[in-house]
């Protein structure tokens, strides 16, 4: 493939030791590669080896055919910009002068703006919303405002590549999706390529188009986000022991609550996972059912609950399922109906339902966990 920046067997570390020996990866541009893998396992040393920021020990990078070492520093601002997690001291500087600096390039000795390059400062404070405080002092802004501005100094540079380290760090959620937004857009509308680290899986499932995993002093696999999102592999990755990662969701569940399940949740289309959350948030032990395994419901269930009764998908409950779980309600002694709603596909659920009732087994959640907190004290 025809990268715009690679890597060829490069070795990175610090003082000549190496941590990550013979890298080889890369992205064109109008692509995102996005690294993931556990704190310390040397993602930014190789996005800090990659743009100049460490020496290599072994190897090169390749920017546009080029190897990077033989750029001016001059040469390589134009083509490669740099959002790093580093704190930028920017003493007496406003906002707007901060994200200025990335026109510096393509001024002349004495640093002067032209009108054409004051428009595009102007604009690039546009694209991460920060034209409120454009003119406030940097040293004076939060971390997350200081992050749209870093990303707004790179944005006017007008770079061909761009390396984040960690870029939505100190964001809200918002600003997180604005700020991806915006580098979706820089790699479509001005075929840029991107290069960031993230521990946000799920952002990186999303948005990457290529994904590097970085763990045990090696880069462990290399892929598109379908070859590198599996559940095993994910816990594998990041040595997971508790819990569980859903790669469809791409979402995180804790380990379920420990003991015999004194509650039936009766869900499905996705009623239940409020209610599975806050049972285990309450150390409740719970059974659930019946889920067809296609339902929004099932993975949820099936990561929380002490016992699942389930169908396959597209497949009706059968006579066997629903007295398997009228027996779980008897032995959990109360129920929790999640939906009022019930269609041609769970009428096995709506027998549930009304089989609780003829039990006065039925409760609200808000009622259980009162009754929890009772019993505890």
């Amino acid at each position: 493939m025809d990268y715009y920046i690679s890597t060829e067997h490069m070795t990175v570390g610090y003082d000549g030791v190496p941590l990550i020996e013979d890298i080889q990866i890369g992205v064109s541009r109008g692509e995102i590669l996005t690294l993931i893998g556990p704190n310390g396992s040397g993602k930014s040393t190789i996005l800090k080896s990659m743009i100049r920021q460490l020496k290599l020990i072994a190897g090169t990078v390749v920017l546009d055919g080029h190897s990077i070492s033989e750029l001016s520093e001059r040469e390589l601002a134009k083509k490669l910009a740099i959002v790093m997690t580093e704190r930028m001291r920017a003493e007496l500087m406003t906002c707007w002068d901060v994200v200025a600096t990335g026109r510096y390039p393509y001024t002349g000795r004495l640093g002067l703006l032209s009108a054409e390059d004051r428009q595009k400062v102007d604009e690039a404070i546009r694209m991460v919303h920060a034209e409120d405080y454009a003119e406030s002092p940097f040293d004076r802004i939060s971390d997350g405002q200081r992050q749209r501005l870093l990303l707004a100094r790179a944005i006017c540079q007008e770079p061909e590549v761009i390396v984040l380290d960690e870029p939505t760090s100190f964001l809200d959620i918002r600003h997180k999706m604005e700020l991806l937004d915006v580098l979706k857009t820089m790699v479509s509308a001005r075929n840029v390529a991107v290069v960031m680290s993230l521990h946000e899986l799920d952002l990186a499932q999303k948005v990457s188009d290529r994904v590097v995993c970085v763990a045990n002093r090696s880069v462990d696999r290399y892929g598109t986000p379908e070859e590198i999102f599996q559940d095993d592999y994910i816990r594998q990755l990041y040595g997971i022991e508790k819990g569980s990662y859903n790669s469809l969701f791409g979402s995180l569940e804790m380990e379920p609550a420990e003991g015999i399940p004194s509650v039936f949740v009766i869900g499905g289309g996705g009623s239940g996972i409020p209610v599975y959350r806050a049972l285990q948030r309450n150390d409740i032990s719970f059974a659930a059912g019946i889920i067809q395994e296609n339902d929004l419901d099932w993975p949820v269930a099936h990561a929380l609950a002490a016992e699942v009764v389930s169908v396959p998908a597209f497949q009706m409950p059968d006579k066997a399922a629903v007295e398997k779980a009228k027996e779980l309600i008897d032995r959990c002694g109360s129920v929790i109906c999640c939906t009022d709603t019930f269609g041609e596909c769970n009428q096995a659920c709506k027998e549930l339902r009304e089989y609780a009732v003829s039990r006065s087994l039925l409760t609200e959640p808000s009622e259980l966990f009162e009754k929890v907190k009772k019993e505890e004290k």
